[in-house]
């Protein structure tokens, strides 16, 4: 049964969503505010959180950057903010999906399923052999089993998200992915994103693995078609 963090001041969008959550079979805990949900994702790890972005004491594009850095935990943000520039920001950080207020629970429960099948099934893209399960492409090495990428053998942490663009990617070294493409092999039929929040996907994949080598450019722009991993 998988478990899922609730992260809002709300009290009343606590006890309905976990209603809903709970009613389709999956446990759920709750917290009202950043700091307290902070520790207890620490201390008792769920399989995914959806946070609130305007808390007290810490908001969610905080407690996502925190968790960030030691998690690639799936996680949904609830907003009642019309900015778009919010919903960018927030895929930037690792977000890996956005839910405005007013929502319906039909809908939320949905993007949950997505998600969660995004996560246990991150290997779904089609591969032959066992062994073939390892993605190995010059320095880049991929187990999606245990959901672990490495540069030159030095750890980068993806969200589930990125782990499936760039394993789409990288399956097909030199072969161009258009967006459309990305988008069918990182998201849910269900869930509509548009071009850009691919293009925020790619910008945190390299500036992930640039942490690690300065030099990395293995993922190529093609402008106006797409992009492709780098043959090596």
């Amino acid at each position: 049964m998988p478990t899922i963090a609730l992260v809002d001041d709300d009290r009343h969008i606590l006890t309905s969503v976990s209603m809903a959550l709970e009613a389709e079979g999956y446990s759920t805990s709750t917290y009202t505010d950043g700091v307290a949900a902070l520790q207890g994702l620490e201390d008792t790890p769920p399989d995914m959180a959806i946070f609130d972005i305007k808390m007290p004491r810490m908001d969610g594009m905080e407690l996502l950057r925190r968790l960030r850095q030691k998690s690639d935990l799936p996680v949904i943000f609830l907003t009642s903010k019309d900015e778009e520039i919010d919903e960018l920001f927030g895929l930037k950080m690792g977000a890996d999906d956005f839910i405005r207020k007013p929502f319906s629970q039909r809908l939320l429960v949905e993007r949950v399923k997505a998600v969660l099948r995004r996560a246990q099934n991150r290997e779904g893209i089609e591969v032959t052999g066992e062994a073939s399960k390892i993605i190995e492409r010059g320095r880049l090495m991929m187990d999606p089993d245990r959901h672990s990428s490495t540069w030159d053998g030095k750890g980068v942490t993806l969200t589930v998200t990125e782990f499936l663009i760039l394993q789409a990617l990288a399956q097909r070294p030199g072969i161009v992915k258009s967006r459309d493409s990305l988008m069918d092999a990182a998201y849910d039929d269900q869930v509509y994103v548009d071009d850009r929040t691919i293009d925020s996907h790619i910008k945190r994949l390299r500036k992930k693995f640039k942490v690690v080598d300065d030099d990395f450019d293995a993922i190529e722009t093609l402008y106006g078609v797409g992009y492709r991993f780098r043959e090596m």
